[in-house]
């Protein structure tokens, strides 16, 4: 019985032009064989099944033959190319670095770099998975990568090139090798299906090299266990039978059901899927690419991103063309979310059923947002249209004059002798409306709808205190008011000429001082306010009686308030309430509310000198409490020094 061979080692490149996918790394290298600008040291690097090896021997072979051809590619026909296809070239050797990975063998290979080759021009040496050498084997190997003999070439090949160190890395010509493209991998399982006389379909054929990832290696692996499974005859429905995937027709049924808002469907065919065995994590991702590619359908210059078969495509556009595109971006977004959120899930299953659920009725739900997105713009439409025609004068309407900036207009009125000059206002344009509705947007308005009618009389306002007098201002009775004039829309009404609002820049020592005016006034107006002796004793039981009532009803309003005052307190002689507080947080708090408690309490104890003095009082040092055993012991130890004495004696510990 002749031996199998998997088609991987079967059909391997052996020149730069067989090479599937990597023309970047095989045109380089092809360049440097013919310019004779070989660098020391390459460093191949790239995922799993790309070529990487394989381009190394194909450089290993292509530098030692004798007889190159035009395109820089081995003859196969000199003794060099005989030897390496025969496995048995003195010039070219091979390290697995995975199980070779010690300054030993690393030093053994320096010692082999020091002969020349017996036939040749190079010698070649391949260090496959060079990222599991020790530091200290890469350290071992840096003098050698640095500077070796001139006949010596180091191939290194790697597919997690960030645990090599950099000082490697610095040493050597670097090439990323990519993953390959689906079509290139279809075209090459084509080629060899035809080697091997096997009739494939192209679907079943683009299924394999989606399973595969981009890694060559791991689609022929697939390819020939699918050619062991159904034989000679290579089907799409073999294939997904043996793989074990989700097929394209689950996800177009399930879209088709959601298109025409069939429940039943979609739920049915969530449980069939996993009657079938699939995971339902997969089948979410399966959906979410699945509305993606009838999205890129949607457009002939995006079609393209849709690695599929061409019966698959033409399957995908008519679809697209029945899927609106607010159902599929809106679909994508959900299935991302449960994409995100499938994990942290409890009950799976219900999960995704919550999500078909939605795709389900999600044509309806836009649908209905889209219809009340319209009824409100033609709502608001015909607000606007109603105002500009309620806005627009009479034809006979007189002008009226109106006060501009504080300033009035009216005829036959006057202040302080003073006529008042006539200000009269042009009418508002009407903007013509050319193109219906879509003129007329909702636009925010600066008037109020409803204007409060002016008092017929003039009124005094308190403003801030005057801080000469130490009494409350009123506007238009402090020295220097500005005179009163006339509104023109009322007659004789009369209020104060608004004048600038100055802001003057205050340093922080002014605002406090500010801040202690203000307290002073304060206290001024509670004393003017409250009624009541001025001397004699204080009653202590009513002066405690109405502290706590107060603090009870500050408690319903704040209770830092409340914890503020919830403290005991006394009088002197002289009518001062001595407030002792923990901190100046309390302090601060206390200040806020000072003039509207003492205001009170005058007015309810009816002595109006109350006086109340704040003062921080430093609370005492709180007592180290020992919790554990070392604590407990080192108090006993500095109260009776022998206990130190009997622990070093006896050898005891602390712990127990």
């Amino acid at each position: 019985m002749e031996n199998f061979v998997v088609s991987a080692r079967k059909y391997r490149p052996a020149t730069f032009r067989s090479v599937v996918g990597q023309q970047h790394v095989t045109t380089t290298l092809q360049n440097a064989i013919v310019t004779g600008h070989l660098a020391q040291a390459f460093l191949f690097c790239g995922p799993r099944g790309v070529g990487k090896t394989t381009c190394a021997r194909i450089l290993a072979k292509t530098i030692n033959c004798t007889n190159l051809t035009p395109e820089a590619e081995a003859c196969d026909q000199c003794d060099s190319c005989r030897a390496f296809n025969q496995s048995a070239s003195f010039n070219v050797h091979e390290l697995d670095a995975a199980s070779n990975n010690s300054v030993e063998d690393i030093r053994s290979l320096v010692e082999q770099v020091r002969y020349a080759p017996q036939a040749g021009r190079y010698k070649v040496y391949i260090i496959d998975e060079v990222h599991m050498l020790s530091n200290a084997a890469f350290n071992a190997f840096l003098k050698t990568l640095e500077e070796p003999p001139g006949y010596a070439i180091f191939i290194l090949a790697t597919t997690e090139r960030h645990k090599i160190i950099p000082t490697i890395l610095s040493r050597c010509q670097i090439f990323d090798f990519n993953r390959i493209k689906l079509d290139d991998i279809v075209g090459h399982l084509g080629y060899i299906a035809g080697k091997e006389q096997v009739t494939a379909e192209e679907d079943a054929l683009h299924l394999i090299a989606q399973k595969a990832d981009g890694g060559l290696r791991d689609a022929l692996s697939i390819f020939d266990q699918m050619v062991t499974f159904s034989g000679q005859q290579l089907s799409y429905r073999a294939v997904v039978q043996n793989l074990h995937v989700l097929d394209y027709e689950y996800y177009f049924r399930l879209t088709e059901a959601c298109l025409t808002q069939n429940l039943s469907a979609t739920l049915l065919l969530l449980d069939e899927v996993v009657q079938n065995g699939f995971d339902l994590h997969q089948f979410v991702v399966g959906a979410a690419e699945h509305l993606r590619g009838l999205l890129v359908s949607k457009d002939p210059q995006t079609v393209q991103l849709l690695e599929v078969s061409e019966n698959l495509r033409q399957r995908y556009a008519d679809q697209a063309r029945r899927a609106p595109l607010s159902f599929l971006v809106t679909g994508l977004n959900l299935l991302s979310q449960c994409d995100r959120d499938f994990k942290a899930a409890k009950n799976q299953r219900l999960h995704v059923e919550l999500v078909l659920m939605k795709l389900a009725y999600l044509r309806q739900a836009v649908q209905l947002t889209q219809d009340l997105v319209a009824s409100a713009d033609n709502g608001e439409a015909k607000k606007k249209t109603s105002a500009v025609t309620a806005e627009a004068p009479a034809p006979t309407a007189a002008p009226t004059a109106r006060p501009l900036n504080g300033g009035a207009a009216a005829s036959g009125n006057s202040v302080n002798g003073q006529p008042l000059a006539h200000a009269p206002a042009a009418p508002e344009p009407i903007v013509p409306v050319q193109s219906g509705v879509a003129e007329l947007h909702p636009t925010p308005s600066i008037e109020t709808e409803a204007e409060e009618r002016p008092s017929t009389r003039a009124q005094l306002v308190d403003t801030l205190p005057h801080v000469a007098s130490g009494r409350p201002s009123v506007a238009g009775h402090e020295p220097g008011a500005p005179a009163l004039v006339a509104d023109a829309s009322i007659p004789g009404a009369a209020r104060p000429a608004p004048k600038p609002i100055a802001i003057p820049k205050m340093n922080l020592q002014a605002m406090k001082a500010q801040a202690a005016v203000r307290q002073e006034v304060s206290t001024a107006v509670v004393e003017e306010e409250v009624t009541g002796p001025v001397g004699g004793p204080i009653d202590e039981a009513t002066l405690q009686r109405v502290w706590r009532e107060i603090a009870e009803e500050r408690k319903a309003h704040s209770m830092s308030e409340y914890l503020v005052l919830d403290r005991p307190v006394r009088a002197d002689e002289q009518h001062i309430i001595l407030l002792q507080l923990d901190n100046g947080v309390q302090m601060d708090q206390f200040n806020n509310f000072r003039p509207e408690l003492l205001l009170e309490l005058r007015r309810r104890t009816g002595y109006r000198s109350l006086r109340i003095q704040a003062e921080v009082v430093e609370s005492a040092p709180t007592v180290k409490r020992l919790y554990t055993s070392t604590d407990k012991f080192a108090f006993l130890a500095n109260k009776y020094p022998v206990l130190n004495e009997m622990k070093q004696r006896l050898g005891l510990d602390t712990d127990f």
